[in-house]
């Protein structure tokens, strides 16, 4: 399976998700943070995924839209991959964006765990609060089922060092979840489970 339908829906949020892991990066997406969706605009055309998602804060809680957008996002991930046959599994890219430097490394293992290193300066960048980066990383890879480490390598503008990191994070994805043609069939894993 590689498309996607889901929704989540609490008393603090209401998202619904199309997710197609093997598109072509067209997104149709809505939240009532530009910035966040700004970046999900990034991950969608870098990864190469499309993403139609339609996010409502019901609590005018940011923290909460973010979060239950990382938890909706990671599990769709996580299913579109299926049975995870062929894909490379890994991937690990560095990614500029003019004074910003970030890296990337992720495999789609099943085991779920995330590292992230930041060094934000500002407190809020346009309509985001900063300190829910990690926390986004954070969830996505629980959700996900996947071994994610991000960090900033160089910055100063918290514009650019968080859209280079959603930029990273997209392509590593990519690659990870590539279909390794020449052992399309197998799991790439001496255990015999991802």
């Amino acid at each position: 399976m590689q498309i996607v339908e889901t929704a989540r829906k609490t008393k603090e949020t209401d998202i619904a998700l199309k997710f197609n892991l093997r598109g072509k990066g067209v997104s149709d997406i809505a939240t009532p943070i530009n910035f966040f969706s700004h970046m999900l605009r990034e991950f969608s055309v870098h990864g190469k995924f499309d993403v139609q998602l339609s996010a409502k804060s019901l609590d005018c809680d940011p923290h909460h839209l973010i979060e239950d957008t990382a938890i909706v996002l990671g599990q769709a991930f996580k299913e579109a991959l299926g049975d995870k046959k062929g894909i490379t599994r890994y991937g690990n890219i560095f990614i500029p964006m003019d004074d910003a430097l970030c890296q990337c490394s992720i495999d789609i293992s099943g085991r779920a765990y995330c590292v992230c290193k930041f060094d934000l300066k500002d407190e809020r960048t346009s309509d985001f609060e900063t300190v829910l980066v990690p926390h986004f990383y954070n969830t996505f890879a629980q959700n996900a089922g996947i071994t994610l480490h991000i960090r900033q390598i160089e910055g100063f503008d918290t514009h650019h060092i968080i859209e280079a990191s959603f930029k990273a994070c997209a392509r590593t994805l990519r690659m990870a979840c590539a279909i390794d043609e020449a052992n399309k069939d197998e799991l790439p894993s001496t255990k015999g489970v991802l």
